[in-house]
């Protein structure tokens, strides 16, 4: 059955909410590892290394879904308040 009703599709708010847990779990890695996690993190959008991040609990790997260029451009629009 086919409906008419209309459906509403929405990217930009669920990519917002995957990074923020994203980086939210990098953070916590790193924290459990022992490391200064914003110094680590910055390393990393910086130089592009992904050795800044621990492999523990699977961080690496879930940086490296995020585009350095789109992290830094969500860190900056929350910073001045353009983001939620």
């Amino acid at each position: 059955m086919i409906s008419d009703k209309t459906m509403s599709f929405r990217v930009e708010r669920d990519k917002n909410i995957k990074a923020k847990e994203i980086l939210k779990e990098v953070y916590e890695a790193l924290t459990e590892k022992g490391y200064n996690p914003i110094n680590q993190i910055v390393g990393y959008i910086l130089s592009g290394d992904p050795t800044y991040i621990t492999s523990h609990n699977n961080a690496r790997n879930l940086i490296r879904m995020i585009e350095r260029d789109e992290l830094l451009e969500k860190m900056v629009k929350n910073y001045i308040g353009l983001e939620e």
